[in-house]
């Protein structure tokens, strides 16, 4: 199929590379624009930008996907069909109406569930037993138009968000694929979503991430989790930013002390109060030092029972 491929972050990578090793005519790369990264404000490419170069093909990378002259360069393309992964910019109708076989978007929860910018963190968050991808005919809405094809994929008990993002962008590019070959054949009937069932999956920032000790053990947990690697889940401790990696609930043992209070300390771990149970810390990262384990932070640095977090 004639193809123009819009997406943005790592996500959209392995869709892309799909598309080229089953070898679709992918006539256009479109992404967002480069942004400044770090104190010194290089302007660092995209991830897709950055596979598309690499896999000889034409990029571009317009301020706003309603430009008029852009629209106009993709109706000239005449795509059979737009394919849209994590894109981030809103499509207008007459963009999306184009392409024979309309824009599929390869979304990665089983819509309607997590419409949205942060399915795949949300999921972990929630404790879901079940996530997946969802392709779908994308229409004005945000991640609200017609399904076409679904896949499920079962969370570990360590699911983070970083190796569940690796899971569904891998089953992502392999059910567009088959979505491709089904429109193409005409044995795909798309399927309305259901509203009484959509939930939403709102953006992630940084402020999310701050541990809350009132909380059960295990609604922090999940945070943590989900939360890694971006944009971390922390606390402080002497006033200094304490980003928290892993840990795991301790439920057979609790304590009169209060949430966010160390109640022992381990040549392995910290142990801490939470509304109903102990979390037990495993990984960490002080503010200014690299990432490491709870036994070699405590190499370096003394803490006691009766000391706080937060």
């Amino acid at each position: 199929m004639k193809i123009v491929f819009m997406g943005t972050p790592d996500f959209a990578v392995e869709t892309l590379k799909a598309l080229h090793d089953k070898g679709h005519d992918i006539k256009l790369v479109v992404t967002q624009p480069d942004k400044p990264v770090g104190r010194s404000g290089k302007l660092c490419p995209p991830p897709v930008k950055q596979e598309a170069l690499a896999l000889g093909l034409e990029v571009v990378q317009p301020l706003k996907a309603s430009d008029p002259d852009f629209t106009q360069r993709i109706k000239d393309i005449a795509p059979d069909v737009i394919v849209v992964v994590a894109y981030g910019q809103i499509l207008k109708k007459e963009f999306l109406d184009i392409p024979e076989y309309g824009c599929v978007n390869v979304h990665a929860s089983l819509l309607p569930r997590y419409r949205g910018a942060a399915p795949i963190q949300w999921s972990v968050i929630n404790g879901d037993e079940i996530s997946g991808v969802t392709t779908m005919l994308m229409d004005i809405g945000v991640d609200t138009g017609d399904i076409l094809l679904t896949e499920e994929v079962r969370l570990d008990a360590k699911e983070t968000g970083g190796s569940l993002f690796d899971k569904l962008s891998t089953v992502g590019a392999d059910l567009l694929i088959k979505t491709l070959d089904g429109l193409e054949k005409g044995n795909i009937v798309p399927v309305p979503q259901d509203e009484s069932k959509a939930t939403h999956a709102g953006m992630l920032s940084k402020k999310m991430g701050m541990i809350d000790f009132n909380e059960t053990a295990d609604v922090i947990e999940r945070l943590i989790r989900g939360l890694n690697p971006w944009p971390g889940a922390y606390t402080f401790i002497e006033g200094k930013k304490l980003t928290i990696w892993d840990s795991d609930v301790d439920e057979a043992t609790d304590t009169s002390e209060e949430p966010g209070t160390i109640v022992s300390v381990t040549k392995d771990h910290l142990r801490v109060q939470c509304r109903d149970s102990i979390l037990k810390i495993k990984e960490l990262q002080l503010e200014g030092k690299k990432r490491m384990s709870t036994g070699d932070f405590l190499n370096g640095k003394k803490l006691s029972p009766g000391e706080k977090l937060g």
